[in-house]
């Protein structure tokens, strides 16, 4: 059965947009790449709309937007390097810790932190992950190990406010 592209939005983008920040660590960004998704979704949606899991395959196309994105934004910016904002503190401690999170998250490469995001965000197998990365299962393993270790050095240089206090 065919779901409807307004029925689909209005169902999933709330948690598409979480996902996409996450993934990206950038809420302008986020909502950006959601949006030039969902508008090139919505031009297939005849085909994607009948797939078994429609929402599995936006979700593709967002990390595969992500992974690319560079790119694309290689081509369209002017030869002034200009970044784009760093990610902003949004003061409260109740996301103190997310926030910290999202900047260690910053620091590693697309692709390992595509894998993270995937397994510990959304849940997915390796298996799921290297079909959505287009690569094998043991190169899944490796960019999340490699990850990992690399979040855990940031963690042992770094160690957040909280870590020092009894709970």
């Amino acid at each position: 059965m065919q779901v409807r592209f307004e029925e689909y939005v209005a169902a999933r983008r709330p948690s598409l947009l979480r996902f996409a920040t996450v993934l990206t660590g950038q809420t302008w960004l986020a909502e950006d790449l959601v949006s030039d998704v969902l508008g090139r979704a919505y031009e297939r949606w005849g085909r994607i709309g009948s797939v078994a899991e429609p929402h599995a395959y936006v979700r593709r196309m967002i990390v595969n937007d992500y992974v690319s994105w560079h790119r694309r934004l290689a081509r369209s910016r002017p030869q002034a390097d200009i970044e784009p904002p760093g990610a902003v503190d949004d003061g409260t401690h109740d996301h103190a810790e997310r926030d910290a999170m999202i900047r260690r998250l910053d620091q590693l490469p697309r692709r390992q932190r595509a894998a993270v995001v995937l397994r510990y965000y959304a849940g997915l197998s390796d298996t799921e992950i290297a079909a959505e990365l287009g690569c094998r299962e043991v190169t899944v393993r490796s960019q999340i190990s490699r990850a990992l270790a690399t979040l855990r050095l940031d963690l042992t240089d770094h160690p957040t406010p909280y870590a020092t206090q009894e709970r």
